[in-house]
């Protein structure tokens, strides 16, 4: 009786505007998968969505569970989540299966799983902990060092996957979840400062040299310096001008734009996107990277911007939550957590719509992908667990 009495109000806890749109947003996923894949002659390829359903569920398992489970136990937890997380990509770069030239994939019984998508979710957990621990000084040396250690471990495995897009997001979280946490205002400008100036060698390490007249070898090797891989400056220089090569590089990027444009106000209608269906939109990245180019295409201005409604309403919900957290821990979590979704959100859409240069990020709960889904569903579970007990305990725990 009592265990049906303490699930009973955990069900009422729940956000349910929270828990409506990850269902419709998951929902919404099969759909397009299912579209973006319908036309392919592949059998392996016209199968994804029932991958993808199959996915939804083993996710929406996760949230639940995530939400019934009290996400202050997660504390005693963290630091064997993250050290997992390291090995597993450890793991990834010694024996990982290699897929079109990268290094990303655990093979575990004929499932794919990428850790990387499972790192994230570690370090935002690590950070909260330590960022919350009573007595800790945030404006200190060693406590940012602590702090950029805690993140700089992960992001160096990825980035040698190679996966530079996904180890980026990594910083924008920490940076939030450090604001939260209340660093001084001063210590953040340094490691913006610090950061700018990291990103201007990278890029700088991609195209002057090409400048100065070094050589092909030379520029591979300053490249390779710095952690970065010739088609990272293919893809810089496809941003800018996708004319230049726009059979290769440059292709994925005037597809994308143009199914978007396309779409027009209404759309062309479900399974009728002719970029799509023709294959001038890439079929092995439709489902994946540019699945909100498939979505505006079919949907068109109408539909891509209810998306973009209902991924906003995700991220303030998320925000709310973190704000009337109970404790500085709850409140970390769902900042780091909301803040990663909005990255890959931002990133995603502005790379298929041609204002940001193509990194691979995929969209939360959209795009076609088993470990990216679950993590995120279990991701979304622990924000609810907060939200849950903030409101089972509304004076504090």
């Amino acid at each position: 009786m009592r265990r049906a009495e303490h699930a009973w109000r955990l069900l009422r806890g729940l956000s349910w505007p929270m828990f409506g749109i990850t269902l419709l947003l998951s929902a919404l996923g099969v759909l397009f998968v299912y579209s973006a894949c319908y036309a392919s002659v592949e059998g392996t390829m016209r199968a994804l969505y029932r991958r993808q359903l199959l996915w939804a569920g083993v996710g929406l398992a996760a949230y639940l569970g995530f939400a019934a489970f009290d996400y202050r136990r997660l504390r005693r937890l963290t630091w064997w989540i993250y050290a997992g997380s390291l090995l597993l990509l450890v793991l990834v770069l010694l024996i990982g299966t290699e897929i079109s030239g990268a290094r990303r994939w655990l093979m575990v019984f004929g499932i794919g799983l990428q850790p990387s998508e499972l790192a994230k979710l570690a370090v935002v957990l690590a950070l909260a902990r330590k960022l919350s621990r009573p007595g800790e000084s945030l404006g200190g040396f060693g406590a940012l060092a602590g702090v950029l250690a805690l993140v700089l471990a992960p992001m160096i495995l990825i980035i040698q996957q190679p996966d530079l897009g996904t180890a980026m997001v990594f910083l924008p979280a920490a940076f939030v979840m450090m604001f939260a946490a209340g660093v001084p205002l001063r210590s953040l400008l340094v490691l913006l400062a610090a950061g700018s100036c990291a990103v201007g060698v990278f890029l700088g390490s991609l195209f002057l040299p090409a400048r100065l007249g070094v050589s092909e070898e030379g520029q591979a090797r300053i490249i390779s310096a710095v952690g970065l891989r010739p088609y990272h400056r293919d893809r810089i220089e496809a941003f800018f001008n996708p004319e230049r090569d726009p059979l290769n590089a440059g292709w994925n990027k005037m597809q994308s734009e143009i199914a978007v444009g396309s779409g027009g106000v209404w759309g062309k209608g479900y399974l009728k996107g002719t970029q799509n269906i023709l294959g001038f939109l890439p079929r092995k990245v439709a489902p994946t990277d540019f699945i909100y180019s498939v979505i505006a295409e079919e949907t068109g201005f109408v539909g891509s911007t209810v998306v973009l409604v209902l991924f906003g309403g995700l991220l303030v919900l998320g925000a709310r939550t973190a704000c009337a957290a109970r404790d500085k821990m709850g409140r970390l979590v769902c900042a780091g957590i909301t803040a990663t979704l909005f990255v890959h959100v931002f990133v995603n859409i502005a790379m298929t719509v041609g204002i940001m240069p193509i990194t691979g990020l995929p969209l939360p709960l959209l795009s076609y992908g088993g470990t990216f889904m679950v993590v995120t569903m279990a991701s979304l579970g622990i924000i609810q667990s907060v939200h849950i007990r903030s409101h089972m305990y509304p004076h504090g725990f």
